[in-house]
């Protein structure tokens, strides 16, 4: 039998979330588990198996595994990596240590203090050497300082070692032979070279990436071999594909060598399965939303395409690989409120999976903003289909000894300000990645997914003016949906300075050339098909004298003046559009070529709904109360997997689903469209 089965497979925090599509009918079937912490890989096997026995589907049928982790993640948030070493060239063993001289906006200036570096100065060796800015080599390798290097780091048997030598993005020759006197002198250990984590310059971000792959690699690579032989076990001959920060997958070859590429694996994937469902609803401008029980990821989609960026930081750490532009705060579903100060605050600090919100009866005593949801009646008291019971008198309570009584208010209104300020924290996030970036969220729809999101979508749509929320019917699993939906990537980049008004042509076609080549190895490497190819080139472009760049889109596989002249005029606008000004009088220089390759992968045809389907009315199984304005309301219950194509819901309503609750405030509508997905406005 042919295999046509696709199963995804998300590991939160909290829950694991397990999507597996039938191709032969599109017709998804759709899971949660918790998670396992200590072995991630337990709640990915414990998943698959209970998504194959619901479904009566065979293991031997899947063709296709795909991945979305958090171990790379979570080991740079929780500071629990490899004990690494590094070689750099002699006077440069400070640049970590140095960083960057800026401070985060949000930070006090006076009070700020460098995070905690991955290897501190007395594991930094410094080996004599060196290349110039254009590759040319200035001063030989000393490999005796190589050897003596590797010998004190094998005595304080430090088993990952990073190499990053000044300029190697230019010419990697003197990296690639201390790796090969690495596997003479100490075989057993593993090795990160900048010239292939990051080819590109900036020392310190350079050495950060290269550290930080080094950093995650023992934990990514024995997770990945364990999570292959466990589904082997399974009967599961189909292929694994982890997601990549970027948005795209890529196999367990790849992350071996370059497990930082997951940096930001789980939320990239809910971001393509946000940019799925728009296109689905129609909308190609939109702002994704997922919700957890810990924190808040949003991303701006213009135009179908999220948008990437190379200054991303995971954590307190800058990492300048390709990621999707995600903003990232803490406040979810567990954010926990105090009264601090004669002040209301909530997150970003969170009651996380255990003991969680406190009406989940798991010694919780902080009352946080699932509890305020329950009390305030947008929740009801079943989640999970009624797997779990919500103690409701447990949630009130611990809001008026903690809240309520402190600031002389009513439980209802305590709950309301609990909600008020993380609706507020989330809406700032929404313009972080919208208004600061030059666009205006009324022209944007806001695709909220997760736990959390669509019971906060419809005040955030109302604050911000936003065209419409869509929630998804797999709202709860969206990221497990968008891994089905993504296709295999990477990206191949390095320096390549180019000056006006002499710019060298030949210089930026011999770079593309080379790392057109790389892609097409890795397109074949990974069994691409011709006719599934797609490779785009870019460049990065800046004002000289600039301490930045935009990356702009390289029209065609030429490298021509007229093509160049492109690039500019497309500068230009890209710089207006994010800084409200362009510079037409100053020169343009190039300093980075970059080149993605694109497999495309078969993607879930999904069912539509009939076409008369079961009215609203129909989808009722009861009421209850709710407080809006001030006052308490009936608030009618539906079913979400019994609402047909074009139903009309009027709020206040609560919709639940397995995975997630959907709340519509007075004064909004949802619209139930062809693919399911609920489209909610303001009422007129």
């Amino acid at each position: 039998m042919e295999h046509l089965l696709s199963v995804a497979v998300d590991t939160g925090g909290t829950f694991t979330d397990i999507t597996l599509v039938d191709r032969r009918t599109g017709k998804l079937f759709k899971a949660k588990t918790p998670s396992t912490p200590e072995d991630p890989s337990l709640g990915f096997v414990t998943g698959m198996r209970r998504i194959l026995a619901e479904t009566g589907m065979r293991a031997q049928d899947i063709s296709h595994v795909f991945h979305g982790t958090t171990v790379a993640t979570n080991t740079i948030l929780e500071m629990d990596g490899a004990e690494c070493a590094l070689l750099t060239t002699t006077g440069f063993r400070h640049v970590l240590e140095i960083g960057r001289h800026d401070i985060p906006r949000n930070e006090n200036i006076y009070s700020w203090v460098k995070p905690t570096r991955p290897v501190p100065a007395e594991r930094i060796y410094e080996v004599d050497g060196r290349m110039d800015f254009a590759g040319h080599e200035l001063a030989p390798l000393c490999e005796e300082q190589v050897r003596a290097a590797i010998a004190r780091i094998r005595q304080r048997n430090i088993k990952a070692i990073a190499v990053c030598y000044l300029h190697s993005y230019a010419n990697a020759r003197h990296e690639q032979r201390t790796r090969d006197i690495i596997a003479q002198a100490y075989p057993q250990a593993l090795v990160s070279l900048s010239s292939e984590v990051l080819p590109t310059f900036r020392e310190f971000e350079r050495s950060m990436a290269t550290l930080l792959n080094c950093y995650v690699m023992p934990k990514v690579s024995r997770y990945v071999t364990r999570l292959e032989q466990r589904i082997v076990d399974e009967g599961v001959n189909g292929r694994l594909l982890l997601m990549k920060s970027s948005g795209g997958v890529t196999g367990v070859d790849t992350i071996r060598r370059q497990p930082v590429q997951t940096a930001l694996s789980g939320p990239a994937a809910g971001v393509v399965g946000a940019g799925l469902v728009g296109r689905l609803a129609g909308e190609n401008k939109l702002i994704s939303f997922d919700v957890g029980g810990t924190s808040a990821d949003i991303c701006l989609i213009n135009g179908g395409d999220a948008n990437v960026t190379t200054e991303g930081h995971v954590g307190d750490w800058p990492l300048s690989l390709p990621m999707i532009d995600i903003h990232t705060i803490g406040a979810g579903g567990g954010s926990i409120a105090r009264f601090v100060n004669g002040a209301l605050m909530v997150g970003p600090m969170s009651a996380g999976a255990m003991p969680g919100p406190v009406c989940y009866g798991r010694g919780g005593t902080e009352p946080t903003v699932t509890d305020a949801h329950l009390v305030l009646g947008h929740l009801t008291p079943r989640l999970l289909n009624g797997e779990m019971t919500l103690d409701v008198a447990a949630a009130a309570k611990a809001i008026e000894d903690c809240i309520a009584k402190p600031l002389g208010l009513t439980v209802e209104d305590a709950a309301s300000g609990i909600i008020d300020i993380a609706n507020n924290n989330m809406m700032g996030a929404i313009r972080e990645v919208s208004v600061v970036r030059g666009y205006d969220p009324a022209d944007f729809a806001l695709v909220p997914f997760g736990g959390a999101g669509p019971l906060h979508s419809g005040f955030l749509t109302r604050l911000l003016g936003m065209k419409a929320a869509i929630i998804a019917p797999e709202a709860g699993v969206l990221s497990s949906l968008g891994l089905l939906s993504s296709d295999l990537k990477n990206d191949f980049s390095v320096t390549c300075i180019l000056r006006a008004p002499d710019y060298d042509l030949d210089r930026l076609a011999r770079a593309f050339s080379e790392l057109n080549a790389g892609a097409v190895a890795w397109l074949d490497a990974e069994q691409v098909p011709a006719e599934g190819r797609t490779i785009e080139w870019y460049v990065g472009m800046r004002y000289i004298h600039q301490g930045f760049e935009l990356t702009i889109p390289w029209q065609g596989n030429d490298v021509t003046p007229a093509e160049l002249q492109r690039a500019i005029d497309g500068f230009h606008a890209a710089h207006h559009q994010l800084y409200t000004f362009s510079q037409p009088e100053m020169p343009v220089e190039v300093v980075l070529a970059r080149v993605k390759a694109t497999g495309r992968l078969a993607k879930p045809q999904l069912p539509t709904l009939a076409a008369a389907g079961a009215p609203a009315a129909a989808s009722e199984r009861g009421s209850q109360r709710v407080y809006a304005g001030g006052e308490w309301q009936d608030c009618p219950i539906y079913e979400r997997v019994r609402l047909g194509a074009e139903a009309l819901i009027a709020g206040p309503a609560i919709i639940e689903q397995l995975d997630a609750t959907t709340y519509l405030l007075p004064g909004q509508i949802a619209r139930v469209d062809a693919y399911g997905n609920l489209i909610v406005r303001e009422d007129g």
